[in-house]
């Protein structure tokens, strides 16, 4: 499983352009018979990629060199043994960057002068992406999560369990484990997060949140997706005395998560964040429609390209699973839409979309039914 980030994206893909770029997207598999598949449709989609540049006319030995990472890629048996939901890859003249993610991708193929981005949104908009911090007197996991699926974050050197951030050692630990009443750790656990909790306890918890809320608050950066808490009742009142992240939400997953698998705590976690994204995307639509015709609003895809080009843009919907092709120039103010892709085209969906996240707009990439008055864009200007 693999991370990426706006601010990666921006600093590897969307600063620079070449003279080609491909971006190929497609479904995988984690395991069973569909994943032996993977590596076949991998194949069928850089073939596609060579007809691409010869149809061009691009000599043959000029294709293979430009394909020859990425036909590497698909005899690299290491990396096809890991694999998650979906497969994002990214080559041009300056290399090539995999992405193994956890999102269903539809198979898309594009050469251009710059990578698209577009299918990459529902890891990167608002209305999608979500924390999942399951806390336990044993173990702090914090878990990545989308509408599909979650995956655990890397918490580097942070003490994952209470005797570790009060620097017990095993001894201790160990005499602590068989203190108590003798009915099982599960009761332990109980009576330890219970209602009664002494106050050295209290403080040691306090102490703990602290460090993890600090630690949070590094691997998070400037994200504004929203955290859920799982642990036991008695845990959340004391986590928010020491939350500092503006968007842990009131509702948690009640219940010890010790022992949940990540797609179990996502199957929770979910129903609670679901609510959220819905009614700030509800609300985004109706500020549009009570905008619109005030020279607020605008849903020409040039408009919308280059406003958000020159950072006007604050919330943008834009449909997915459409393309409108054409090249922006934002120096000269001006855009192309071509009915069919030309050499050096891009999608400007995918660009304003891009270009409205790297300015701190909100994006939302939705269906196309959901996108106000039908179009496949729709901006809100800050000025």
């Amino acid at each position: 499983m693999d991370r990426i980030t706006l601010e990666e994206l921006k600093e590897r893909f969307l600063e620079t352009r070449f003279n080609w770029c491909v971006s190929l997207y497609m479904p995988t598999h984690r395991a069973g018979r569909e994943a032996e598949q993977d590596r076949i449709r991998f194949k069928n989609l850089l073939r596609e990629a060579e007809n691409r540049f010869l149809t061009q006319g691009l000599r043959t030995p000029e294709v293979r060199d430009r394909l020859k990472n990425a036909y590497q890629l698909l005899q690299d048996g290491g990396f096809w043994k890991s694999r998650s939901d979906g497969l994002a890859v990214f080559f041009s003249v300056d290399g090539i960057h995999a992405f193994r993610l956890p999102v269903t991708f539809e198979e898309t193929l594009v050469v251009s002068e710059r990578f698209h981005i577009k299918p990459l949104l529902s890891l990167l908009t608002s209305d999608s992406r979500f924390f999942i911090l399951a806390l336990s007197q044993n173990r702090v996991r914090l878990l990545e999560a989308t509408r599909q699926t979650a995956f655990e974050v890397e918490l580097g050197d942070l003490p994952l369990s209470l005797a570790e951030s009060a620097g017990e050692t095993a001894t201790e630990r160990q005499l602590q484990s068989h203190t108590g009443p003798p009915s099982g750790a599960g009761e332990r656990a109980a009576m330890f997060f219970g209602h009664d909790l002494s106050k050295e306890n209290k403080d040691k918890l306090a102490r703990w949140f602290r460090m993890i809320d600090r630690k949070l608050r590094e691997v998070l950066g400037d994200a504004k997706a929203p955290l859920v808490l799982a642990g036991v009742d008695s845990l959340f009142p004391l986590y928010r005395e020491a939350n500092t992240y503006a968007h842990l939400i009131a509702e948690g997953v009640a219940g010890s998560p010790e022992g949940l698998k990540p797609e179990e705590l996502h199957g929770q976690a979910w129903p609670l964040v679901e609510p959220v994204f819905k009614g700030e995307r509800e609300e985004a639509a109706d500020r549009y429609r009570r905008l619109a015709g005030t020279g607020q609003t605008t849903s020409n895809v040039e408009e919308a390209v280059l406003a958000a080009h020159h950072g006007r843009v604050g919330t943008l919907f834009v449909a997915v699973g459409v393309q409108v092709w054409g090249r922006c120039d934002p120096q000269l103010n001006r855009c192309e839409i071509h009915s069919t892709p030309e050499v050096g085209d891009g999608d400007l969906l995918d660009l304003a979309a891009i270009q409205c996240l790297l300015k701190g707009g909100t994006v939302y990439a939705v269906p196309p039914a959901e996108v106000p008055d039908q179009h496949p864009v729709a901006a809100m200007y800050r000025f």
